[in-house]
């Protein structure tokens, strides 16, 4: 009772609010609860297959590489990339940079190198830390790095120019106190997916990150002591400041679809998991491995997944999996401000599910307290400004803005982003998601596609998860892509499919096609539409291996049409 009131606590909004004040706060109340677990390939018992670090020793290796780090150059406000696999470093490194008031830059590795090395163009980072592997990078576009002063590898040896954190670490103190910052100082700079666009470098305060714990804890009602499994390496640093122990999964975190999930589920009973974290594409492999195995988990009280819409399907197939009083929840935001909203998965099936398939859009819930949300007029231009006047009335469709204390104020060197992506309100901000949606007579946020991939017809506008949704439920499609070809105002709605099949004769297709285009004219969403194309494997976003890439694939389309 004693740790859940001292957590309970909310950040004072005075002169320091450090986000890794959390680290050594659970050091000093629970000094030998298990912080961090990581596999090993050892074999023996479920609990000797892995390494763990308690929070009295997570907290002492960060105060060393926080005391290495000074020693090697690294400085309040610099922005340092980090590129470290998941666990003991990942964690450590990340608290000990925010301790000495370094600014963390974290970028998806799976994007591609060209991609990343754009990224780091617009940030002009001050210092690394990474992995032998990344250190490569350096010598593939030195010009890139050329604006770092201080760098080096949590290998165990040093390299030209990086020496060992993990070896000047071990002559350093264990003791560091953390830097005072203040709730809006720059804390670090997580970049976007880039799964509509280029990726972004959004500026996160400490207050920011502060805020999200309290709220993610007061909503799911997680309670210090719980066993977290996050399939999303940013997550485990969440869980660390709420108390949690976090188990690393037996994943490769930039690439999701591909992950294991008999042995994500082996991890799960191993270690009595309670909560977890992850990509539609983790749970949707999970979900068919737990139908076809029967497998079960009854310690887990809670799921999340986010990132993208989550099939109705698989969150039946979840349940059956769960006790009884356990929930699987689809949290709704975007990199700029998480959490907006919420909704448990009984409520989905129980109320929303057949509202989805007829394509009245996906429901992702209430918003949580201390979360303003607005629908407005649906317009591409910047709103410099806010005014009342913006607001559709209640129950139409609009684009999703938000406002509160989660919300991030501005990209990193992109103006142009900042122009098209937040609202002027006296002291807040309100960032423009970039989703279309609606409120229903319950209170409950609707989404029904991305602004920017909307289909904008002769005879009206159609949003991509309305439209798709009565098309996914066919059971030979796997997924499909609403798309537009030519200019907006004009476009012709094309509908691109993945069949569960990869292979399907002329004959099979066509006949398959005159199914869909039966469907299509059923919805009166949907009926205009006369196109149909097949695609093996629709291009997905590089973080969740869930958003499709309706971009690459209208050019596709307009190629195949040519």
């Amino acid at each position: 009772m004693v740790v859940e009131q001292e957590l309970a606590t909310k950040a004072s909004p005075g002169l320091t609010c450090n986000i890794a004040a959390h680290l050594p706060r659970m050091a000093q109340l629970v000094p030998d609860q298990s912080a961090v677990v990581i596999g090993r390939k050892s074999t023996g018992s479920a609990r000797g297959r892995y390494e763990q670090l308690t929070f009295a020793e997570l907290e002492s290796l960060s105060n060393r590489y926080a005391n290495a780090l000074v020693v090697r150059g690294f400085e309040p406000g610099g922005r340092v990339l980090v590129m470290i696999r998941p666990g003991f470093d990942f964690i450590a490194v990340t608290f000990a940079l925010f301790k000495i008031g370094a600014v963390p830059v974290m970028i998806d590795p799976g994007m591609g190198l060209r991609r990343m090395f754009d990224c780091l163009r617009s940030v002009d980072i001050h210092g690394f830390v990474g992995i032998s592997l990344a250190h490569v990078m350096r010598g593939l576009r030195p010009e890139v790095f050329r604006s770092v002063r201080a760098m080096v590898t949590v290998a165990a040896h040093g390299l030209p120019g990086a020496a060992s954190l993990s070896r000047i670490a071990s002559r350093c103190d264990d003791r560091f106190d953390l830097l005072r910052t203040a709730p809006t100082d720059t804390a670090a700079i997580l970049f976007t997916s880039g799964s509509t666009g280029p990726a972004k470098g959004v500026v996160y305060e400490h207050g920011m990150f502060d805020a999200q714990v309290r709220m993610i804890q007061s909503c799911y009602g997680i309670e210090p002591g719980e066993i977290d499994l996050p399939a999303f390496p940013l997550f485990a640093l969440f869980s660390t400041a709420m108390g949690m122990t976090s188990v690393i999964p037996p994943m490769d975190p930039s690439r999701p679809g591909r992950a294991d999930p008999a042995k994500i589920v082996r991890t799960l009973l191993d270690w009595n998991v309670t909560s977890t974290f992850g990509s539609p594409a983790v749970w949707k492999k999970v979900a068919a491995y737990g139908s076809a195995a029967g497998a079960k988990l009854p310690s887990l009280r809670r799921i999340l997944i986010a990132g993208a819409p989550v099939p109705p399907a698989t969150i039946a197939a979840l349940h059956r999996m769960l006790s009884p009083d356990a929930d699987v929840f689809t949290p709704y935001g975007a990199t700029e401000s998480l959490p907006v909203s919420s909704i448990g998965g009984r409520e989905i099936l129980a109320d929303c599910a057949d509202r989805t398939r007829r394509g009245a859009g996906i429901c992702v819930g209430r918003e949580l307290a201390e979360v303003d949300v607005k629908i407005i007029r649906v317009v591409d231009e910047p709103i410099e400004t806010w005014t009342d006047g913006l607001v559709v009335p209640e129950g139409e469709l609009g684009e999703i803005v938000v406002a509160g204390p989660m919300v991030t104020r501005h990209y990193f060197g992109h103006p142009r982003a900042d122009a098209l992506s937040k609202i002027i309100d006296g002291d807040r901000v309100w960032h423009r998601i970039g989703d279309v949606g609606y409120r229903d007579t319950e209170g409950r946020l609707w989404f029904c596609g991305r602004k920017s991939q909307r289909v904008v017809t002769p005879t009206g506008t159609l949003y991509a998860d309305q439209c798709e949704a009565i098309f996914n439920e066919h059971p030979d499609v796997h997924r499909s892509a609403l798309v537009g070809i030519g200019e907006r105002g004009r476009q012709k709605p094309v509908l691109i499919v993945e069949p569960r099949a990869r292979r399907k004769s002329a004959t099979e297709k066509s006949k398959w096609k005159a199914e869909l285009l039966a469907l299509a004219r059923e919805n009166p969403r949907t009926r205009d539409m006369t196109a149909v194309l097949f695609h093996r494997d629709l291009p997905v976003d590089v973080r969740h291996n869930a958003k499709i890439h309706r971009e690459t694939l209208a050019a596709w389309a307009a190629r195949r049409a040519e």
